[in-house]
């Protein structure tokens, strides 16, 4: 019996998102090195970044053309780079470092915030899972595989330091199996809303999100990776690019 498309799509984002649940209950549960942490999430930036390359801007060009995805794109990189300033107002500022978050004894807030932050990162990953399969082509492995890898470490390193700013396991787990159901939720609502649009609203989407996406890298993950593995952050990031860059050629 073959599962309703999508049904399918919001089983894959369940399943990138539920990545970070284990990267959680890795970094509450296990004392996890700093550096091997930021070796992950150095990783997951190079894979990200090629999916965002040659998966999402690619798809989003040849289906709508330049002035779509470029605005698109723009859009995407602005909102984030935007609502991302607003939430590190409110304590969300280092979301994904597992040793600077801010006490909850001293600025319970930032809580909310850097739960609203993480939807905000992890929502356009999501929908681009169930852009993907737009057309019957099936779900992009690439994406999947890109996105699982980037939220392990994602997941770990905010549990972490979670923990270590006096935050109670239910909190932790709460918010991240919490954001992995609304990844997939987010995942199903990318194929079944937009799979009636015009190609121009699927393209100018789909390089929305890869917009923010990159902006997400650069603003988040790869200050995280640098902090700590340094002059080896480039070429840790590389192997991922590459890693990501041929599994896209090996599937076709």
């Amino acid at each position: 019996m073959t599962l309703p498309t999508w049904l399918q799509a919001g089983l894959w984002g369940l399943l990138a998102g539920g990545a970070l649940l284990v990267g959680a209950a890795l970094g509450y549960r296990l004392a996890v090195p700093q550096r091997l942490i930021a070796a992950v999430m150095a990783f997951g930036s190079g894979v990200l970044i090629s999916a965002l390359s040659f998966e999402l801007m690619e798809h989003a060009f040849h289906t709508g053309g330049f002035p779509a995805t470029a605005l698109g794109f723009l859009g995407g990189a602005a909102v984030y780079t935007l609502a991302n300033w607003w939430l590190s107002q409110r304590g969300a500022r280092h979301r994904k470092r597992s040793g600077c978050q801010p006490p909850a004894s001293e600025n319970g807030g930032s809580g909310t915030a850097i739960a609203v932050g993480a939807l905000l990162d992890g929502i356009p990953e999501s929908i681009v899972i169930g852009l993907s399969m737009l057309g019957g082509r099936g779900v992009s492995v690439v994406a999947v595989a890109a996105i699982f890898l980037s939220n392990i470490p994602e997941g770990l390193s905010s549990a972490a330091g979670m923990k270590r700013a006096g935050r109670s396991a239910r909190y932790i787990f709460g918010i991240w199996g919490g954001i992995a159901v609304v990844s997939g939720i987010a995942a199903l609502l990318g194929y079944a809303v937009f799979r009636h649009f015009p190609p121009q609203v699927v393209a100018a989407t789909t390089a929305v999100a890869a917009g923010a996406i990159l902006a997400m890298l650069v603003d988040t993950m790869i200050p995280e990776a640098f902090e700590e593995t340094h002059d080896f952050a480039g070429l840790i990031t590389v192997a991922g690019f590459l890693a990501a860059y041929s599994l896209s050629k090996l599937g076709g």
